[in-house]
Order: structure tokens, then sequence, then C-alpha cells
């Protein structure tokens, strides 16, 4: 969709048109899964990050100043929701507890595997990056750190991942 149809879309769920906010909210849902489930690494907890996202976007809605920015916005709500889950949950999942999701998408296991063994901070800026097209300030913007950090942890993350894949698929 694009930039401007958003922002339309944005204004009438301002306006609360519940179609057109539940219209948004269906446009970035993959998006919200696959960062929530790069945080959390467990597809319950995502479920119920995404949920209570979503609460808070239509509740808060009228406080966005920008339709332009309502994905960083929705994104930073949603990041926050996970870090209060997984911190209300005590302890950071392991990738020995990290759970496959239910739902069907295009990567493949092993990419996951060398995904979910990436620390915290390197694959969400990876999954922010390649999966959702953020754009390296935009990132930097949103997880409130300095844009060189987001391009190191960038680069470190996939030389990372691309050592890791290499010994999942070669099996060293």
């Amino acid at each position: 969709m694009q930039g401007k149809e958003t922002e339309n879309l944005v204004k009438k769920a301002k306006r609360k048109d519940p179609d057109a906010f539940t219209e948004l909210m269906q446009l970035y849902l993959k998006d919200m899964y696959r960062t929530a489930l790069a945080i959390l690494l467990n597809d319950e907890d995502a479920a119920d990050a995404i949920q209570d996202t979503i609460l808070v976007c239509w509740e808060k809605l009228g406080a966005l100043k920008s339709p332009r920015y309502f994905k960083t916005w929705m994104t930073r709500i949603l990041i926050n929701n996970c870090y209060r889950i997984r911190k209300n949950a005590g302890s950071m999942g392991t990738l020995e507890e990290y759970e496959e999701p239910a739902v069907y998408d295009e990567y493949n296991l092993e990419l996951k595997e060398a995904l979910a063994s990436l620390d915290e901070k390197y694959r969400v800026i990876m999954t922010l990056f390649y999966s959702e097209g953020y754009r390296i300030d935009e990132i930097a913007e949103v997880l409130k750190i300095p844009k060189s950090t987001v391009q190191t942890r960038l680069s470190r993350g996939r030389r990372k991942l691309a050592r890791d894949y290499y010994e999942i698929r070669e099996g060293v």
C-alpha cells in the first residue's frame, strides 16, 4: 500500500473509524509478528504483545502527531510491550524454549534457527531492517539508540548470522 493511502487510513482511524483501524492493523500484522517473535522467541507471547499493541494504538491514536510516522510509533509501542511481557515473565527465553510459529511463513527452518541464535540486540535490528524494511535512521529512532550503533549491530549481526547459518548447514 502506498504512503498516501496509509496516511489516509490513519487519519480515518484517528476519527475512530473502526474499519479503517482494522485495515491498518491488518496491513502491519505480519511486521508486528516478526518483530515480537524476534524479541520474545515465543508465539503465544508474541500474540499477547500484538494484542496489547493493537489496544494501545486504538486508545492512543489521537496522540499521534503525524500520520506518516504511524508505523514507527506502532513499532515502538510493540517493542515496549514485548519488553514488559518478557520482564513480567521473569526471564528471557532460550533457544531450547524457542517454538516454531504455528502459522506458515516463507522463512526456512535453518535460517530461523540461526536468527534465533543471535543476541537480541542483533536479532531485533536485523528483523526491522530486512523483514520490515526500516531504514537505519528509523531503527535508531524506534530503538532510541545512535545511528552508528544500529550500523555496527547490523554489520556484526550479518557476520554472526552468516557464520552460524554456515555452521548449521554444514553440521559443524
